[in-house]
């Protein structure tokens, strides 16, 4: 049975509490709060393993909380959108949620994405140290943390995950698909902009560090972290 606590925030009662049934059901806590402000009350209180949060609510909109908590938490955060509204994939992943769920949803499904993403972000009970070093740079996702001579650079999750995801298959190419697939977790509709803007940012870091390895395009393919033998 899985333990963890998931907040979940949507101004709908039904859909909390469909969601929390279904929730305890698998041995998780929920904690749910019905608008912006009582959510990042109730964050700050409750400290969840996985928020599912509404994009439109009262007081704060989904956008701005995620924000809020992005300033001082890489709690996991799954959006829910409802069917018809525009939902901004390249906004969300770059305010940092982790997936996106559309209304109507089966409460099977989004347990499932609940599950993916803590599987993903190795929540689920205690797991090796997942860390890869080479010369000048040492990648530490269990406790992401990016170090480059030494010194860490703040980097947001996702960031780290893409290099993380590179660094432990040096000289593997991977197309921009494969990458949203298998870091990002599920196709954001095919939406290659998103790995493009988060190698650009690593580059950023890591351009020149050393020369014994890289960060580079295979031009019409898509990306690997190359490593000079």
């Amino acid at each position: 049975m899985a333990t963890g606590k998931i907040m979940v925030v949507d101004d709908d009662q039904n859909i909390c509490e469909l969601l929390r049934l279904y929730i305890e059901k698998e041995g998780y806590e929920v904690a749910i709060a019905n608008d912006g402000r009582q959510a990042l009350r109730v964050f700050e209180e409750t400290d969840p393993d996985l928020i599912l949060l509404d994009i439109m609510l009262p007081e704060l909109d989904g956008w701005q909380v995620c924000r809020e908590i992005r300033k001082k938490s890489q709690c996991p955060i799954i959006m829910l959108t409802a069917k018809g509204e525009v939902f901004d994939k390249v906004l969300g992943l770059e305010l940092g949620a982790d997936d996106y769920v559309v209304k109507p949803f089966e409460a099977k499904e989004v347990m499932a994405r609940i599950k993916a993403v803590l599987r993903r972000l190795g929540k689920n009970g205690a797991e090796a140290v997942k860390e890869v070093k080479y010369d000048k740079l040492s990648i530490n996702l269990t406790n992401y943390e990016l170090k480059v001579n030494g010194v860490q650079i703040d980097t947001p999750p996702k960031e780290m995950e893409l290099i993380y995801h590179l660094a432990s298959n040096p000289n593997r190419v991977f197309t921009r698909d494969q990458l949203l697939d298998e870091v990002w977790g599920f196709d954001y509709y095919g939406d290659s902009r998103t790995v493009d803007v988060h190698v650009k940012r690593l580059r950023e870091k890591l351009e020149g560090v050393s020369d014994k390895w890289a960060l580079k395009t295979v031009w019409g393919v898509g990306y690997k972290f190359e490593v000079k033998e």
